[in-house]
């Protein structure tokens, strides 16, 4: 079974190079993929057809003890047929369905290989988490597939409607998963299966919860309204997710939970009402509709709502005829949508009011449409005859459900055979419909479907013993499939709703005024749109209410939320430590009252300079209280950080007035000033509360023996770092990359990797003179700007500091410093060489840009994990190299050096490509602004 998720996989990363190669007849090798599937099911019906199961299990997320749990059995069987065979045909079809320079092609038979694969995913999953990835999956895959039209708005919003129905039954869906594997202790449907769950309001709820996302992905009321609307998308994609596979989701989830949930309290009035109610809706608007498709649409939500009535009635006659129901209406219903594709491709047009002789256009196909519509209305000897009866027989006892069954039944008869005559029949005063010749391979998938629904009705005995298992999971089974089963009450009704059926088509011209008048007041459409009209207009509310441009009031909102809801909830709890020491070293409380004094007189600055110093005197405060407690490297990495921030701030502060300004008023600042004492004590009592919550044994007492152990280092913070928990280290290197590109993309003007600026013509000159140059960019500068103390200084210390950044990093396994250490001593250097000598220097310091640099610590990063793993380890695992060089002699080669080189380019390229944005470019702005003023061209040269 991973296998064929594998290959779905390939193939839908293949299809956008087979589609440049061959355009829309790639889709024939991509057909490969889902026939695969369904060969692979075929050969598996032997280890199925007594109740069997094929089991595959591989280690996936061992700290939630999640495998990826694949499980075949029965249902899960028919469901793979149903996607591997109409996946492989609807492809084949779409080969001639698209011209060959149809836009989105490429992502179009992408989309669809992955939903094909995706629905595998769900339908082998035995865990419900893994389920609902599938599920998830699915949902993307259509939103793309729905909205493959990008350039029409009927397409997209009818894919985010469907997206937002669907997603947000999928929400619910997850929630009434967690409940029910915390309440059965464990995820695994086949476990949970196999044993008794205790009842309550709590499984009632997760019961409810999961019915809610089986519901709005089948379409069932009240979630129907995005099925018809997603017609906008292409005839194919139709045929395969709204016939075939998505909307059966929900069906197939309700059947595999029903042999075990069925008997909970709300499960069976849910299923059975909302299913009933969804027949007689779907099928009565299907009578009015004039499109073709939409005819299907509302006849296929009138049939999803049959499947879910009696996939979820919980009793074994039931379940077998569901099952039954289930092949019949994909084989019937997706012959129909590519059917009406034919005729749109052919004559231009799908309006029934448009379309005259087409029976005689082709006979074959309306030889297809008239096996295929007669199976969904249930004649026989076809298939969907066998699994009406089937319905019938299974729910003789209940009068009340049999009628409504029967009444719906009678609407299907009615659209069945409006589509027929909508489509082919000759009508007085149209002109006959001349359209372009069928291609075979838009006509063989139907009539392929169509067929094999007129052969499995006689074979209605190997049916039902293929499908049997599945039903005797609730229970000793009655009744059989079969295709005479002779004068019964379930073939009287069988009549009766045929005859019923014929006869309100026949009516429908003095019927129409009726069907045109009795609708509801407001259909499921307009309930959508009221529903995301309301949730947009309080968005808009909240946001003006909220969102007033003022950072000052955004802070506070934020500061009071957690004063008043984690700060409310301690005061609540009261969990106090009781003899807790003030201090460990009297030194402490001398730091801390330095910390306290900077920080009182920055909230009392006037000078924007002023209050940055003293909230960096916090910082540097913080890093002795790190010493103090032992922990040097923490200790140097805020030092490093402090001052690269202050050295941010100054960059910063040039585009700021010197001052803040007068406001707020006096009643403003003491409110600040009570939050702000509030939000210190809150987060003061919460980090006492969370360092004595702690129950089990802390995780960090190991890392001193995994760091040598495994890490091959002594200190324990690099190591942590880099191997221990690389990956938290990973995800927040990438945090780094994507801010820096964050940061250039708001101040650059142009690419920042464009040409690098030429130094003016008075630099060279000044380099040409007897007068010694300390740096090249010196003379670029305005003489009352330039320092020659800091120039020499600079010269001499630059390449040292450097130097000391690669010490920092190749000592810092085993010492105070790593990558990040290093990379902060490097960037602060070149800081210092533009501070000196300008944006001139910082070019002449690093001529290279700031993005491969980025890039190229990434890459050294990633890189470092994927040699681990191709040597055999996990992911970022480290390994030692036992080495023997001349002159140096024994050395020890960790792995995990190099992904703290990553690391430490990455901090080079972020402070390189700050100091370029918020320094040299800002320069630039500077630099042009004053020229605009003056109206002279004036270098920092001194030409004009």
């Amino acid at each position: 079974m991973l296998v064929l998720l594998i290959l779905h996989l390939v193939a839908a990363l293949a299809a956008p190079l087979l589609v440049r190669w061959w355009g829309p007849r790639a889709c024939y090798p991509l057909a490969l993929a889902p026939a695969a599937a369904f060969g692979w099911a075929l050969a598996r019906t032997p280890a199925v057809a007594h109740g069997g199961a094929v089991v595959e299990t591989y280690p996936w997320i061992g700290q939630l003890d999640l495998d990826i749990a694949l499980r075949l059995t029965t249902l899960s069987w028919l469901l793979t047929l149903l996607i591997g065979g109409v996946g492989a045909l609807v492809l084949v079809y779409s080969a001639r369905y698209f011209d060959a320079d149809a836009p989105g092609m490429a992502q179009f038979t992408a989309a669809l290989v992955a939903f094909a694969g995706a629905m595998l995913v769900l339908v082998f999953a035995d865990d419900l988490l893994l389920l609902y990835v599938g599920w998830e999956l699915t949902t993307i895959f259509s939103y793309l597939l729905i909205g493959h039209s990008t350039e029409r708005r009927s397409s997209r919003w009818a894919a985010a409607q469907a997206l937002t129905v669907t997603t947000a039954g999928g929400l619910a869906m997850l929630v009434g998963f967690i409940l029910l594997g915390e309440h059965a202790g464990s995820y695994r449907w086949s476990e949970i299966a196999t044993h008794p769950l205790p009842g309550g309001g709590y499984l009632i709820t997760a019961v409810l919860l999961i019915l809610a996302g089986a519901l709005s992905k089948s379409a069932v009321l009240p979630f129907s309204s995005w099925l018809p609307v997603a017609m906008a998308a292409p005839t194919p994609v139709s045929a395969y997710l709204h016939a075939a596979a998505m909307v059966k989701a929900g069906v197939y989830l309700v059947g595999l939970l029903a042999p075990v949930l069925a008997t909970v309290g709300p499960w069976r009035p849910v299923v059975l009402v909302a299913g009933v109610a969804t027949m007689l809706v779907g099928g009565w608007a299907a009578l009015r509709q004039t499109d073709l498709k939409l005819l299907l649409a509302y006849g296929t939500v009138s049939q999803l709502g049959l499947l879910v009535a009696v996939t979820g009635a919980g009793t074994p006659d039931a379940a077998l005829a569901a099952t039954a129901m289930l092949l019949a209406h994909a084989l019937f219903k997706a012959a129909l949508f590519l059917v009406v594709g034919v005729i749109d491709h052919g004559a231009g047009t799908r309006d029934l009011r448009e379309l005259s002789g087409l029976r005689r256009w082709s006979r074959p196909l309306f030889a297809v449409a008239v096996l295929a519509a007669a199976s969904m209305a249930g004649v026989p000897p076809l298939v969907g005859f066998v699994a009406k009866e089937a319905v019938f027989a299974a729910f003789t006892d209940d009068p009340v459900l049999l009628t409504g069954l029967v009444a719906g039944t009678v609407l299907t008869v009615a659209y069945s055979a409006r589509f027929l005559w909508g489509a082919f029949a000759d009508r007085p005063g149209v002109e006959p419909v001349e359209p372009e010749p069928i291609a075979a391979s838009m006509l063989i998938p139907p009539a392929v479907l169509a067929v094999v629904g007129l052969l499995a009705g006689p074979a209605a005995g190997v049916l039902d013993g293929l499908l049997s298992p599945y039903a005797e999971l609730l229970g000793a089974v009655d009744g059989h499939l079969t295709l005479w089963p002779g004068p019964t009450a379930a073939l009287g009704l069988s009549v009766l709703a045929l005859a019923g059926g014929g006869l309100l088509f026949a009516l429908r011209g003095p019927l129409a005024p009726v069907l045109a008048r009795l609708r509801a007041p407001v259909n499921g459409n307009q309930g959508y749109e009221w529903t995301v009209g309301r949730f947009d207009r309080l968005a808009i509310e909240v946001t003006g209410a909220t969102q007033r441009g003022s950072l000052p009031q955004y802070l506070g909102i934020i500061l009071v939320t957690l004063v008043l809801l984690p700060g409310g909830a301690m005061l609540a709890a009261g969990p106090w430590r009781a003899g807790l020491p003030l201090w460990d070293n009297p030194l402490q409380p001398v730091v801390v009252v330095v910390i306290t004094v900077a920080a009182l007189l920055a909230v009392g600055a006037r000078r924007r300079l002023t209050a940055m110093l003293l909230v960096g005197m916090t910082g540097y405060g913080t890093a002795m209280l790190f010493i103090l407690h032992g922990a040097p490297d923490l200790a140097l990495t805020q030092f490093l950080v402090e001052t690269a921030t202050i050295a941010v701030f100054v960059l910063v502060l040039r585009r700021l007035p010197e001052r803040f300004s007068a406001r707020p008023l006096r009643r403003s600042r003491w409110a600040r000033r009570v939050i702000g004492v509030a939000t210190g004590v809150a987060a003061g009592g919460l980090a006492l509360v969370a360092a004595g919550a702690r129950r089990a044994p802390d995780i960090s007492a190991v890392f001193p023996d995994l760091a040598v152990g495994e890490g091959y280092g002594r200190n324990v913070v690099n190591v942590t770092l880099v191997d221990i928990r690389a990956w938290d280290t990973m995800g927040e290197v990438a945090v780094l990359v994507v801010a820096a590109t964050g940061v250039a993309s708001l101040i650059f003007e142009r690419s920042r990797t464009g040409p690098r600026p030429r130094r003016p013509e008075s630099a060279d000159r000044a380099a040409r003179s007897d007068r010694p140059v300390w740096l090249r960019g010196g003379p670029t500068l305005y003489e009352e700007q330039r320092s020659l103390v800091l120039e020499v200084v600079t010269r001499l210390i630059f390449h040292t500091v450097v130097l000391f950044s690669l010490f920092l990093l190749f000592s810092g396994h085993n010492a105070p410093g790593g990558g990040f250490s290093g990379g902060l001593v490097a960037g602060l250097a070149l800081a210092v060489r533009y501070l000196a000598g300008g944006r001139y220097e910082l070019t002449e310091a690093a001529p290279v840009g700031a993005g491969l640099i980025l890039g190229a610590g990434l890459a050294v990063a990633v890189g470092s994990g994927a040699v681990a793993l191709a040597a055999g380890g996990s992911v970022l695992e480290s390994a030692k190299l036992d080495l023997s060089l001349p002159l140096i002699g024994d050395a020890h080669l960790v792995t995990s050096l190099f992904f703290d080189i990553g690391v430490y380019l990455i901090v080079i390229g972020l402070m390189l490509d700050i100091l370029r944005s918020l320094g040299a470019e800002v320069d630039r702005h500077i630099e042009a602004t004053g020229t605009a003023r003056s109206g002279l061209a004036v270098d920092k040269g001194g030409r004009t």
